[in-house]
């Protein structure tokens, strides 16, 4: 059975054939899909889509480009929706400055409260990293320092020394279908030194639809595209 343990079900993308999207994943080999929550209303759908499908598990969350969005009422809005059965994780949570559609101080507090409230749940961190540098690792370390951080680097593009620091605090490392595109030689290079047991795979569905796909909408069942390059990457 794989997981898809990135996708985004509740976008409109999928307003029109949802359930066959979910069917063809079945048909895929997909017994697991986690929809990731990444704003407030997205949250709220993410737990809707848990509590209609047997397979779709939630997380809730508020991405970096949503930041300033966050208040003290959505705050207790989304711990309220994370002790929902089937929420798995706190995210998509984290730093972007690559289009910095939130100023970077509100990126920062509002993921530091992501982190202190995924620690009092006791639930893992789905995180987004983009052209932040080494804040994200900067702040995981500060909060190590009190706590243990469980999560995942989602959608890893980073070199092998963003890597190492990743596996060095205990993250996983997630990889999409960007793994299968034509000029990802050098991400392919540096996925070979993730340990198997620290592996996930993803679609960020709608988003990154595998290489032969590009400018179409991904969905969970191209996650097999995705597991035929990692059998090549790995030599399996």
């Amino acid at each position: 059975m794989l997981i898809d343990t990135h996708c985004h079900l509740d976008f409109k993308d999928f307003d029109l054939d949802r359930d066959a999207a979910l069917e063809r994943a079945k048909v895929a080999g997909i017994g697991r899909i986690i929809n990731i929550g990444s704003s407030i209303e997205g949250s709220r759908r993410s737990v809707a889509l848990a509590q209609k499908y047997d397979m779709v598990y939630a997380s809730v969350g508020i991405h970096p480009h949503e930041a300033k969005s966050l208040t003290a009422s959505f705050l207790a809005e989304l711990k309220s929706l994370a002790t929902s059965p089937k929420v798995v994780a706190i995210g998509e949570v984290g730093l972007d400055y690559y289009r910095n559609l939130s100023p970077k101080n509100e990126q920062i507090a509002t993921f530091e409260a992501f982190i202190a409230l995924a620690g009092e749940l006791s639930l893992p961190l789905v995180i987004h990293a983009r052209e932040c540098g080494n804040d994200v690792i900067d702040m995981l370390k500060k909060i190590r320092q009190a706590s243990t951080i469980h999560g995942v680097m989602h959608c890893f593009s980073g070199n092998a020394e963003f890597l190492k620091k990743c596996l060095d605090l205990g993250l996983y490392i997630s990889f999409t279908c960007n793994l299968t595109f034509k000029n990802a030689k050098a991400l392919r290079q540096t996925a070979k030194a993730v340990p198997i047991e620290r592996l996930l795979l993803e679609t960020d569905a709608p988003y990154l639809a595998p290489e032969g796909m590009r400018g179409k909408r991904n969905e969970p069942a191209y996650m097999v595209t995705l597991l035929d390059e990692w059998s090549k990457i790995l030599g399996l």
